[in-house]
């Protein structure tokens, strides 16, 4: 095998396609402190050290970027390399590489040290290559051993003389003898120069008589010799990876199938991101991974394939049910494969592969009929020997052509999951049930179609994975048909209308609810009063009525039938009456602990949230620890991501945000390392990109709202944080036209599944006026007066909204009243930059004071500052240069403190915090020119507007401008337009 043209191979090899080093920092510190790289030399440090680690783990990578340290530290660094060349490997091979290195960076030492040192010249790469040319070398001349060893120790202590230098030996598991005796006797006697070694070597490679392990022995021994084993990348560092080789937003789900596959492994990683990683195990690296089990022999062979059968683990007791070895056979092919890395023994009397990714490959690499034949030995073992779990039952029980056995393990593991908090997993087995039913002549005894499909849907909405569980539900309506008992689509129809509560959707829950209970109402009293039941829920507490009529027939059945659950889950809807009349929302507190002491899980979330959102709405400090306790709950119970917890996370949030902790409420909504549903996890990002782009404006951020718009279905506090940035972000940036078509595009989104007139709306419209009067003083006449019937427009949205609201009494939270009052400011102040209709100093002042106490009121920190950032303009304006300093300062204060960059862009613009107090000039005389462009500034002309009207240069309208701010005492062209109203000069 011919060597490169370049001596130093180590930069050839392929390295992590990552533009930088990741989760290596801390071991790349530890190589370079050891070695004393940045040290002087003679400091005392490892003289040699011991690298190991996994196949593609990293070492090659690491050991690049020690060389780029040690370069840029003055070191000189050489590379060899050992090759895998069987029994025919070339002696001393890396030190050939080296002194070609040596040669053509120092050719004059190398001369000396080969005139000295004959042997030498047999080592250079030219001579160690066949050529037609030369003649083989003599074997009556063998390769003096002893003298290339003394020969390669003086050219290294040579070539340290000038700059300390770096040697480097890789894939030692590889060397050869003679490799090997050399790196011994530079470990025992090192030199005076300042020489540091690296050998690194695979350890997955050393199995049992692997001729390194003796000499890694000894060097462990020797003084000055250190080792350094590099492990796997833990999950964020893996996770950094896949990221940085593939950059974008992967699903957390996405994550998790690369994290569990490529166990830390660098290589393994880079494979699957490339190849698609929720797909079949890429060929080439099958290939690579299977080579691993070429020194096996066939008993070992053959007991790797039947554990590769059972999964990545499996038990002792297992394997010998299953084998056909005897038990010593059996145990010497364990201890074989053991040794030879492959499998690795457990403290449990268990075994697993070193690597999933190995498990993968063979299995994938046995034949069809292997694998059944190997699944039903499975099966008989665990069905007859009670051996393993329901969950593994089922699954060989399907791949060796089993249904009914695995439609019956299924359901059984789906059972256990569930019992204990398992619910994804409970719904992926009575998924899996559901797909057998076809291929079974009967099912199992003590479940039907209709209870296997409900307690599918079950299991999907305690996983919080609500939209699934409708499919399941739908589609087997749609396969028995409308002519199926009326008792059995009752029940369906039922979970279908209880799902669709908490989502958002076309279909009304209320809809659905009524025909399950028409279906129903011959049917037995507690299907017939669960379906009453929700459909109370769907009434909702603004048809009272209706809804105590609902509830009190269903009430009836429940206490008739001792139905504990149903009557929990009417007394907490009853509840929702309370607090819809004013009452302060403890029912829910009380139907909380009543389903908590039945062992009503699901009923007390619901109690707990609808309690927790009831003192959010009244703006009551208590509401943070109301969420907290339900997430706290819901985890304790194996619901994390149920329908009511998993709501509460960004409710949290937004609570955290209002009080002025962004950062904890990024913390909440990252899940990293967890597998929340879709939903959820796009929700919670939609809510970080709020903070990032709404609230602290950083980065571009097209890119993520466009990728984010995608997902608006999902849910539509999706589309209320996504859009919700996109507005802020128009808003700061002056622009009503983007503002105004997100507006639009998020009212068509959200129309359908809240009402037209949903309450956020006010809020919305309210963010777009504020665009149109950012971007009033650069608008022209004709642009203000289109701008006149948009903003007309939009006032009236949230009139429409304050009125619909105002049918439902008592009067509404802290928030809503904010908001109703920033939205008559935000007009006031549109009025007055536009000139159109233009409120007088002390009416904007005063539309931006109640804006101020509202926003006082409801306690939200950014919003707060935004608001006397606009009440500071307003002051000035009117000559209160004091109050406009207080306003200012207390709104960077919170700017700061919560990065709001938008903030402290609009102060900044504003003019200076803290303007010195000054009397206005007594010489108040403007020229005729001076007056006709105050007069023109006062309509919001920029200076290049001005300029062309007047057919003049910007550049001195610019002057006259200065020059009258300097007359009037004006800090703002704002002020300057207010004060020359005031002193009559307009």
């Amino acid at each position: 095998m011919p060597l490169s043209a370049v001596p130093d191979t180590m930069s050839d090899v392929p390295s992590l396609r990552a533009p930088e080093l990741i989760g290596r920092d801390a071991e790349l510190e530890e190589l370079v402190s050891l070695l004393g790289v940045r040290a002087p030399v003679e400091t005392p440090s490892a003289l040699a050290l011991l690298l190991s680690g996994d196949a593609g783990v990293g070492k090659t990578r690491l050991l690049t970027e020690l060389r780029d340290v040690a370069a840029t530290e003055g070191w000189r660094v050489v590379a060899g390399h050992c090759l895998d060349l069987a029994e025919s490997g070339l002696p001393f091979l890396p030190f050939t590489e080296i002194l070609g290195r040596l040669a053509d960076e120092d050719p004059a030492t190398v001369a000396a040290v080969t005139e000295q040192h004959p042997a030498l010249a047999r080592l250079q790469p030219g001579r160690r290559l066949r050529s037609p040319d030369e003649p083989d070398p003599d074997p009556a001349t063998p390769l003096d051993r002893a003298g290339v060893v003394a020969a390669v120790r003086d050219l290294i202590d040579a070539a340290a003389r000038s700059m300390p230098l770096l040697v480097v030996i890789e894939d030692a598991h590889w060397a050869d003898e003679s490799t090997r005796d050399l790196l011994s006797l530079l470990f025992s006697q090192p030199g005076a120069a300042p020489v540091r070694i690296v050998v690194s070597y695979r350890s997955d490679d050393l199995h049992r008589r692997h001729p390194l392990r003796r000499h890694l022995a000894e060097w462990g021994r020797l003084r000055g010799v250190q080792r350094l084993a590099l492990e796997p990348l833990d999950d964020p560092a893996t996770r950094r990876l896949i990221k940085a080789l593939r950059p974008g937003t992967l699903a957390e789900a996405d994550f998790t199938s690369i994290l569990d596959r490529a166990d830390g492994n660098p290589f393994f990683v880079e494979e699957l991101v490339g190849a698609s990683w929720g797909g079949p195990l890429p060929a080439e690296l099958a290939d690579v991974l299977l080579l691993r089990l070429d020194g096996l022999d066939e008993s070992a062979l053959r007991v790797v394939r039947l554990a590769s059968v059972a999964g990545r683990r499996v038990s002792h007791a297992l394997l010998s049910a299953v084998s056909d070895l005897d038990g010593d056979r059996l145990e010497a092919a364990l201890r074989q494969a053991v040794e030879s890395n492959v499998l690795v023994a457990g403290r449990d009397a268990s075994f697993q592969f070193r690597h999933a990714l190995l498990a993968e490959a063979v299995y994938d690499d046995l034949l069809p009929g292997e694998r059944a034949r190997l699944h039903r030995a499975f099966t008989d073992a665990l069905t007859e020997q009670a051996l393993g779990t329901s969950a593994e039952l089922a699954q060989h029980a399907r791949r060796a052509g089993e249904p009914a056995i695995a439609l019956a393990a299924s359901v059984d593991a789906a059972r256990e999951a569930m019992a204990v908090g398992g619910a994804a997993e409970a719904a992926a087995h009575y998924l899996e049930a559901l797909n057998l039913m076809g291929s079974v002549a009967t099912l199992p005894d003590g479940i039907d179609e209709t209870t296997l499909v409900r307690s599918t849907a079950e299991a999907f909405m305690a996983s919080g994975r609500v939209a699934r569980a409708i499919k399941v539900l739908r589609t087997h309506l749609a396969w028995i048909g409308p002519d199926a008992p009326a008792q059995d689509r009752g029940q369906l129809l039922t979970a279908v209308a209880d799902a669709l509560l908490h989502i958002d959707a076309d279909e009304s829950p209320r809809a659905v609810a009524e025909e399950a209970v028409a279906l129903l109402r011959d049917g037995p009293a507690p299907l017939l009063a669960a379906a009453l039941s929700v459909q109370a829920r769907a009434i909702g507490s603004w048809h009272p009525e209706e809804l105590r009529a609902t509830a009190g027939e269903a009430m009836e059945l429940a206490d008739r039938h001792g139905l504990t659950g149903i009557k929990v889950d009417l007394e907490t809807t009853l509840a929702g009456l309370d607090a819809a009349g004013g009452g302060s929302g403890d029912a829910w507190r009380d139907a909380a602990e009543s389903a908590r002491a039945a062992g009503l899980i699901d009923a007390e979330l619901r109690a707990m949230y609808l309690h927790a959102r009831r003192l959010h709405d009244r703006g009551d400090p208590a509401a943070a620890e109301s969420y907290r306790a339900l997430i706290r709950r819901a985890e304790e119970n194996g619901r994390p991501w149920s329908p009511y917890p998993g709501e509460a996370r960004p409710m949290l949030a937004m609570l955290m945000i209002r009080d002025g902790d962004p950062d904890a409420a990024w913390r909440l909504m990252d899940v990293t390392g967890q597998e929340p549903p879709a939903v959820f996890e796009w929700l919670y990002f939609a809510l970080q990109m709020f903070i990032r782009f709404g609230i602290r404006a950083h980065g571009e951020c097209h890119a993520v709202f466009e990728h984010l718009r995608e997902h608006w279905h999902r849910d539509g506090q999706i589309a209320l944080l996504g859009g919700s940035a996109e507005l802020l972000r128009a808003e700061a940036a002056a622009d009503p036209a983007t503002a105004s078509r997100v507006y639009a595009e998020m009212v068509a989104a959200l129309g359908p599944v809240w009402g037209e007139w949903f309450q956020a709306r006010l809020r919305l419209s309210t963010y777009v006026v504020a665009a149109h009067a950012a971007a009033a003083p650069t608008r022209t006449v004709e642009e203000r007066e289109a701008d006149a019937e948009s903003v007309a427009r939009l006032m009236g949205d949230g009139q429409l909204v304050i009125e619909g609201i105002a049918q439902y009494p008592p009067g509404h939270g802290p928030e809503y009243h904010a908001w109703v009052a920033r939205r008559s400011a935000e007009h006031l102040r549109w009025r007055w930059l536009a000139q159109i209709g233009p409120p007088s100093a002390d009416e904007l002042v005063e539309g931006w004071r109640e804006a101020e106490r509202a926003f006082v009121e409801y306690g939200e920190v950014f919003e707060l500052a935004r608001t006397r950032v606009r009440l500071a303009a307003a002051l000035r304006a009117a000559g209160d240069r004091a109050g406009a300093r207080e306003a200012s300062d207390l709104a960077r204060e919170a700017a700061q403190s919560v990065g709001a960059r938008p903030v402290l862009d609009e102060l900044a613009a504003d003019g200076p915090a803290s303007p010195p107090d000054r009397e206005p000039r007594s010489e108040l005389a403007l020229t005729p020119r001076e007056s006709e462009i105050l007069a023109l500034v006062e309509q919001g002309r920029s200076n290049g507007e001005i300029g062309r009207q007047l057919f003049i240069a910007t550049k001195t309208v610019s002057v006259h401008v200065s020059n009258i701010l300097g007359k009037l005492g004006a800090s703002s062209r704002t002020e300057a337009a207010a004060l020359a109203r005031r002193r009559g000069l307009l």
